[in-house]
């Protein structure tokens, strides 16, 4: 009796990004999955739902990984969704933060450690060098306001009784103290601690009380300096975790394990896996210990990099192929031209963006994260001892800063099994990029650096001079991803106002569009089994797929975004002001705004808060510019300025008058990329995943602005709407949603239709092959469309691209009169009739085994069709 196969491991198809909290627990999650299974969806995919600090907008600031959030309704309400998803054979992609914690009250671990310094059971559990300088087995802790000595003086420290343990107070700073200090209280009384005891004897108590505790408090501001535990990023207000260790990997990690066993959770999402120790090893013991059948890494890819083949993943998060797809709506010409149009309006050649992405990394290593690069140059400065070269610590940290700025790519992944090869180009590239910054005195630190980089270790050195330089290349790494996160996508994506719509996460706005031809090729090129998640919004993005759409138009207008730009600024000339001495906005601030404008101009709605929400974007751009203002030093004159006049310019009806025609050509047009960037998404091979509430029109800035409520009962009612209205005649229903496009229904329609069909056939899309369709003819450059193919099931989407060039200013590519001769050239084994998922007509084939894009397009200005004979097998239905 032969023996049934077991079945194949669970794997999303279509996940659905929910933003948790803001309104949104788990209650409210089941009562939208109704709606999100109508969508199309798969796989629910929330933002983390563990325990976090108190008023969380986003819940990666985690105080405990071991219990769902209280807030959201706990352990039983996640235990209820994870059920409902099941009985609707849906899943649920959970978020896991691995990197870091929460350093604040609300983390009990954290608190003990504070409390009982190296004594306590979680000390091994976060990354702290109890060894730093000044630290003398403590934690430095940056989180005062104001010097200790001027807080002493001013009495701004107390002790309260109230609760299980004392508490030292300062402000709405609680800190919990160490048990010697505990009994002190308790013997001296709490009247020794009052605010109104004499001055000199209470400031000497004062003194001594924080002398005995395990942690030394600093001002904040000195935390980029002399703290000593590993941080998220910048954030002294994140404490990172020691997952390297396996007894910390398995505490933190062990609700998680069993709500994989349960069969809550059917796959996982790995938050900032750049900044752990070992990338790899981590992979490996989280796939042996969970199960867990389909796990997705955030891992920001730069152009030429590909997830690593040692990684025992499913794919990344998207963020490569987000700025492909965006790149396929750029005219190559036209932004070539763009830089010129910058250049001339503000009246001086920019820097090239290499040149800004570096000099960034480098200002934020010296500004941000000064502890670590001591840190690393201390280490550097022993190995050198060690291996008879003493080096001085200023050329080892110039040698040191110079490298870290120049490398490519977030970080390099060599450990214990040596430098692999593609990573060993990359630091070698870095050292000469830095060759030619460096002093002459300092090329002796460079050389020892580039040594140990590549760990070429002197022959016969012993076993732990090698492990020693694998230990200093492993905190390197894990100090180069967060300066290139800050230093790129922090500050230079905010410098270059060439085109704000290439300047996104992972992305590279200096460098050419990538072409029709090699999109194609690198889907083509991408390694067998990797299914991505295909992302064009996240919580992440600078700005939403609607917003970047509409933006990338400005790439086939250069001459009129020319004229236009220098006749808002002549007309909003009398709006700016002085301040500092300097004029507000500066040219790049005042492009800034004006393609922010163009991006994400309401539709529909409420001017006033348009403006607010454009008052509070303009100056948390300028900070991460850190031009003219920063987040350590704020200048509140410049911003207020800054802040003023993008409100003015909004109500200026001088200035509206010429942005209002070409806001609404711009829009039409953002329309067009944003549905065929939609179809192209839904169709790749990988996971689709629709961001809260972009299953419409989402005109979104960087949080916190796209953590906005979503009207999900709107939605839900739009797409019951669709549903009667292609019953009763689905031949009408793309035009009419087409000719009403402002609405926002007719990318709803492309969304729900396109992942519909996903799940009607999720093998075709998850193991097809990807073939791509080449175009022919007058409009050939016009056009994107490729094929899947399993066996006899086919699918073929097809998108148009620069289509103002096209068709013209507000009109959609449709028809013989816009494609004219264009061709698709069809596999040879391609099946001859096809009928559109979109209009419901059927397609045909040319004598020549070719489709004419003016039939494909005849109706509706993007298309998904699917073989004809195949079509009653699973062409979508109207509701799932």
């Amino acid at each position: 009796m032969s023996r049934r196969p077991p079945p194949a491991p669970r794997r999303p198809v279509a996940t659905y990004r929910l933003q948790l909290r803001g309104g949104v627990d788990f209650r409210r999650a089941r009562r939208l999955l109704p709606y999100l299974e109508r969508l199309g969806v798969s796989d629910l995919y929330p933002s983390p739902p563990f325990a976090a600090e108190e008023g969380s907008a986003h819940g990666y600031d985690v105080v405990d990984p071991t219990r769902m959030d209280p807030a959201l309704g706990g352990r039983r309400g996640f235990e209820t969704l994870g059920r409902e998803l099941r009985e609707r054979g849906m899943g649920l992609l959970l978020d896991i933060v691995p990197n870091h914690m929460a350093a604040s009250p609300g983390n009990p671990w954290w608190q003990d450690v504070l409390r009982r310094g190296r004594g306590s059971p979680f000390a091994r559990f976060f990354d702290i060098d109890w060894t730093a300088p000044g630290a003398h087995g403590k934690v430095l802790l940056p989180v005062l306001e104001r010097p200790v000595r001027d807080l002493l003086s001013e009495g701004a420290f107390t002790v309260e009784t109230e609760g299980p343990q004392p508490v030292l107070v300062c402000g709405g700073l609680r800190l919990p103290l160490s048990p010697v200090s505990e009994r002190a209280v308790r013997e001296r009384g709490l009247g020794w601690w009052r605010r109104d005891r004499a001055a000199p004897s209470r400031v000497a108590a004062f003194r001594e009380l924080l002398a005995v505790q395990h942690y030394r408090l600093l001002r904040w501001r000195d935390g980029n300096r002399r703290v000593n535990y590993r941080r998220f990023f910048d954030v002294s207000a994140l404490v990172a975790l020691r997952e390297e260790d396996p007894r910390v990997f398995d505490r933190v990690h062990a609700a998680i394990g069993r709500l994989v066993r349960e069969g809550t959770v059917t796959a996982l999402r790995v938050d900032h896996l750049d900044g752990l120790w070992d990338p790899a090893a981590y992979l490996y013991r989280l796939r042996a210990k969970s199960r867990i059948p389909f796990l997705a890494v955030e891992k920001i890819l730069e152009r030429e990099e590909s997830l690593p083949r040692a990684w025992p993943a499913d794919g990344a998060t998207g963020y490569g192929i987000l700025n492909d797809l965006g790149d396929l709506f750029v005219d190559a010409e036209g932004w070539r031209e763009l830089e010129e149009v910058w250049g001339g309006l503000r009246g001086a050649p920019p820097l090239a963006f290499d040149e800004v992405r570096v000099a960034s990394r480098r200002r934020v290593l010296e500004e941000l994260f000064g502890a670590e690069v001591g840190a690393l140059v201390r280490r550097l400065e022993r190995l050198g001892r060690a291996a008879g070269e003493p080096l001085g610590a200023d050329e080892l940290r110039d040698a040191l800063v110079e490298v870290t700025s120049a490398l490519d790519v977030y970080r390099t992944y060599v450990d214990a099994h040596g430098v692999p090869e593609q990573d060993r180009r990359r630091i070698e590239a870095a050292v000469r990029r830095s060759r030619r910054k460096i002093p002459e005195g300092s090329r002796p630190g460079l050389r020892f650096l580039r040594r140990v980089l590549l760990l070429d270790v002197p022959a016969g050195a012993p076993a732990q001079t090698r492990a020693a330089w694998i230990r200093f290349v492993a905190r390197w790494q894990q100090l180069s991803g967060p300066a290139a996160a800050k230093g790129v996508e922090d500050t230079a994506l905010y410098r270059d106002v060439r085109l704000l719509s290439r300047n996104e996460v992972g992305g590279d706005p200096g460098a050419e569009p990538i072409s029709v031809a090699a999109f194609h090729r690198r889907i083509g090129e991408r390694r067998e089994g990797l299914a991505p998640l295909i992302s064009t919004s996240t919580h992440d993005t600078k700005r939403s797929e609607d917003v970047r759409a509409r933006i990338a138009v400005l790439s086939e207008m250069p001459d009129a975004w020319r004229t236009h730009a220098a006749r808002w600024m002549r007309a909003n000339r009398r709006l700016r002001s002085l301040a500092g001495g300097r004029t507000v906005p500066d040219a790049d601030e005042e492009l800034y705004l004006y393609q922010t404008l163009l991006g994400a101009w309401p539709l529909e709605g409420d001017l006033d808060a348009f403006a607010g929400r454009i008052r509070e974007h303009v100056v948390k751009a300028a900070r991460e510019a850190k031009v003219h203002t920063d987040w350590l030093d704020p200048d509140l004159e410049h911003e207020a300025a800054l802040a003023s006049f993008a409100a003015a310019a909004i109500g200026n009806e001088r200035f509206l008058r010429h942005f209002l025609p070409l806001q609404r050509t711009v829009a039409f047009h953002g329309a067009m990329n944003s549905l065929g960037q939609v179809v192209l998404r839904s169709a790749l091979p990988g996971v689709p995943d629709v961001y809260n509430g972009a299953e419409t029109w989402n005109l979104s800035l960087v949080d916190p602005d796209n953590r906005r409520p979503v009207d999900f009962a709107k939605l839900a009612r739009m797409l019951a709407w669709l549903d009667r209205l292609e019953r009763r005649n689905r031949a009408g229903t793309a035009r009419e949603l087409l000719d009403a496009w402002p609405d926002g229904r007719v990318k709803l329609y492309v969304v729900s239709r396109s992942l519909r069909l996903r799940l009607d056939v999720p093998e075709l899309f998850l193991d097809g092959r990807y073939l791509p369709v080449a175009a022919h003819g007058s409009r050939a450059g016009h056009v994107v469309a490729f094929a899947r193919r399993l066996e006899d099931r086919w699918a073929l989407a097809v998108a148009p691209r620069l289509t103002l060039r096209l068709a013209g200013p507000g009109r959609p590519p449709l028809g013989e009169r816009v494609w004219a001769d264009t061709t698709l050239e069809l596999p040879r084994e391609a099946p001859p009739v096809w009928r559109d998922v979109f209009t419901g007509g059927p397609v045909r084939a040319n004598g020549r085994g070719g489709l004419l894009v003016a039939d494909v397009l005849a109706r509706f200005p993007v298309a998904l069709l699917v073989s004809v004979d195949r079509a009653a097998r699973y062409a979508p239905t109207s509701s799932p």
